[in-house]
C-alpha cells in the first residue's frame, strides 16, 4: 500500500466529507509489556460498511456462533465472553472475523513503542504523541480534504488521551475534529481495531522468537501467520 490515501478514499458524504478515525491500544501504563502499540483505523464515512457487516453477522448466524463484540486477547485465551467456548469455535470466530476485515473498507496505520527505550510513563507518551504528530503531518494535505474527522477510543488510559488530544490538537483544525468515546463493544470498526493491533503485536512476537502456544495454535508458524492472516492485515497499512 503506498503512503498516500487512494482517490476512492474521498468520497462526499451529502455536503459534508467526513473521516473517522478508530483508536485501540496495547499495553500497559506500567511499562509492564515489553511494546506498546497504538492502532489508528481510517473509515472515510462514504465508503459503506454496512454490506460488509451484515454479511459477516450472517455468516455467524449460518454456522451457529454467537453475534458477540470481537475481542481478540480473551478469544485467543478463552476468557471472558468466550469462557465456555471450545477451540474450534473460536477458531471459526477468528476466521470469520478474518474474512470480515478482508472486505471492509478501511485503511490503518500502527504506531509501535519499545517501552525500555524511554525509561518511564512520561517518555512514552511523549513519543506517542511525537509520532502521532509525524503521522497527521505526513498525511496532513489528505486529512485537509475532510471537513470533519470524528476520533473514538474509548479515553480509559490517561497516556493514550493526553498523546491524541495533545497530537490532534497540534496538527489538525479544532473546528474540524469532533471526538467520541467508544468501546469495541460498540462499534465493529473499534473491533477491527483490536483485530489490527493484536495481528501487529503477535507479530512482534513471532519476530522475537516469543511466541506462545496459544499464538501456534491459531496462527501456526511464523512462516504461515506471516504470508497469512498478517499479509491480509498490511495490505490494509498506509
Amino acid at each position: 500500500m503506498s503512503g498516500t490515501f487512494s482517490p476512492a478514499f474521498f468520497v462526499l458524504v451529502g455536503e459534508l466529507c467526513e473521516l473517522s478515525l478508530f483508536i485501540d491500544e496495547s499495553g500497559s501504563d506500567d511499562l509492564r509489556n515489553r511494546y506498546y502499540l497504538l492502532t489508528l483505523v481510517l473509515h472515510e464515512q462514504g465508503e459503506d460498511v454496512f454490506k460488509s457487516i451484515h454479511l459477516y453477522e450472517r455468516s455467524l448466524a449460518e454456522k451457529g456462533l454467537p453475534d458477540i463484540p470481537f475481542c481478540a486477547s480473551p478469544l485467543l485465551n478463552g476468557q471472558d465472553g468466550y469462557e465456555n467456548m471450545g477451540l474450534i469455535d473460536r477458531r471459526c470466530l477468528l476466521s470469520s472475523f478474518r474474512v470480515f476485515f478482508r472486505h471492509v473498507s478501511v485503511r490503518y496505520t500502527c504506531i509501535t513503542l519499545k517501552t525500555k527505550e524511554y525509561g518511564d510513563l512520561d517518555g512514552v507518551t511523549a513519543a506517542m504523541r511525537k509520532h502521532l504528530i509525524n503521522f497527521l503531518f505526513d498525511k496532513l494535505t489528505n486529512f485537509r480534504d475532510f471537513d470533519v474527522v470524528k476520533i473514538y477510543f474509548d479515553d480509559g488510559r490517561k497516556s493514550v488521551a493526553q498523546a491524541i488530544h495533545k497530537a490532534v490538537d497540534y496538527a489538525l483544525s479544532k473546528d474540524a475534529v469532533v471526538y467520541r468515546l467508544a468501546s469495541s463493544s460498540d462499534y465493529r470498526l473499534s473491533q477491527i481495531a483490536d483485530y489490527i493491533y493484536t495481528m501487529e503485536l503477535s507479530a512482534l512476537k513471532y519476530a522475537d522468537k516469543a511466541s506462545t502456544a496459544t499464538d501456534e495454535k491459531f496462527f501456526g508458524s511464523w512462516s504461515q501467520f506471516r504470508k497469512g492472516i498478517l499479509k491480509e492485515v498490511r495490505a490494509k497499512r498506509i
